[in-house]
Order: structure tokens, then sequence, then C-alpha cells
């Protein structure tokens, strides 16, 4: 399974400076590389350059409007409500890539990264 191992890379890189690496599983699915923080999936590496991220529901409308993001699919229908895509366009510095595993984190441990 095919995945973008550039962002795959700066995504572990991420998740140490957020200090969770220790708790930090990878694992093939949804087209890509997911990465598990204390078992729930934060967020993917897809195979077509994007990432997903799983943010808390109350956040979606405000995340929505951030460049690159749109809501997630899976096989042609829209999965739950928290799940969105970002493309290349909305991860493209660190700090944007930050922003986003952060709002995953948020979700998923209740922890941020404060950098």
């Amino acid at each position: 399974m095919a995945y973008n191992a550039e962002l795959a890379e700066r995504i572990r890189h991420m998740l140490a400076e957020a200090g969770v690496a220790d708790r930090t599983r990878e694992q093939k699915m949804f087209g890509g590389l997911s990465f598990l923080v204390d078992d729930a999936i934060a967020v993917t590496a897809n195979n077509h350059g994007d990432l997903m991220a799983r943010c808390h529901p109350s956040e979606i409308d405000d995340l929505l409007t951030r460049p690159g993001a749109s809501w997630a699919e899976m096989r042609g229908k829209p999965m739950s409500r928290g799940w969105l895509r970002i493309g290349p366009d909305g991860y493209t510095t660190d700090d944007d890539l930050r922003f986003w595993i952060d709002a995953a984190l948020r979700h998923n441990t209740g922890r941020q990264h404060d950098g």
C-alpha cells in the first residue's frame, strides 16, 4: 500500500514534538499509513498525497474553512462528522501541518502541542 513517505516522516516529527511518539503506532489502513495515538487514529498520510485527520466534530465547521480542507470520503461516501481530508496545499508549511496534528490530538488525546 503506497502512501506519501515525506508526509509520513513529517507527521512522525510533529508527533515527537508533541510528546506523544512513545504512545503512537503506525498501521497501514485507509489507503495509506495511519498514526494511532493511544490506539485512536489521529491522522493518516494517504496514497493520494492527502492528510486525513480525525478532529472533534464540534470543530468541523470552522476547520472546513481552512485551505485544502474538505469532508473525508471513503469509497465515494462521506465519512462520519469529524473526519477531514486536507490536500497538500493545506499542510505546506510545518505550521500548517502542526495545526492539523494539534486538531487531531485535541480530539483523540485531549493533548495539544504548545510549540
